[in-house]
């Protein structure tokens, strides 16, 4: 895929002749400053998208696991639940610098694979890096299955 950066056309009028109509140089500016502010405030009027952090999701033969980057949370910060097919990690963090109280709070759920055994699930967190381990039930593991050739 190539990219192609996308240019405004100009409007040039030909050679202007005696007795035809000339266009001033600023027609259109008035339209185009009313269109950057009209887009550039309704972004602002949109409410800003819920906090999300990137997930890492990797598997091996009797594990998947889903790794999320949360530094400078503390262990009680963190708060991870199951519900149905959903694992739904919530971290909020608040800051108390002289009289102002700031909070942070992000939240991410991925679809658990059907795989999955929801009742021993694992999680650790460690040096900013919160690690769920979602163990795979027995029969969906592969097997290893070898036959004998007369």
């Amino acid at each position: 895929m190539r990219l192609v950066r996308y240019t405004y056309p100009t409007h040039r009028s030909p050679a202007i002749l005696p007795g035809a109509y000339a266009r001033p140089p600023w027609t259109g500016l008035e339209q185009e400053i009313d269109r950057l502010f009209s887009t550039t405030l309704a972004d602002l009027s949109t409410p800003a998208p819920e906090a999300r952090f990137p997930v890492d999701l990797f598997e091996d033969k009797d594990n998947t696991y889903v790794r999320a980057e949360l530094p400078g949370l503390k262990r009680d910060d963190i708060h991870i639940e199951v519900v149905e097919d959903y694992l739904t990690i919530n971290a909020s963090r608040k800051v108390q610098e002289k009289e102002r109280e700031q909070s942070f709070a992000c939240s991410r759920s991925i679809r658990l694979p059907a795989e999955a055994q929801t009742d021993k699930i694992i999680a650790a967190y460690e040096h900013g890096v919160l690690t769920v381990t979602l163990p795979k039930r027995e029969e969906t593991k592969p097997r290893k299955i070898t036959v004998a050739v007369n």
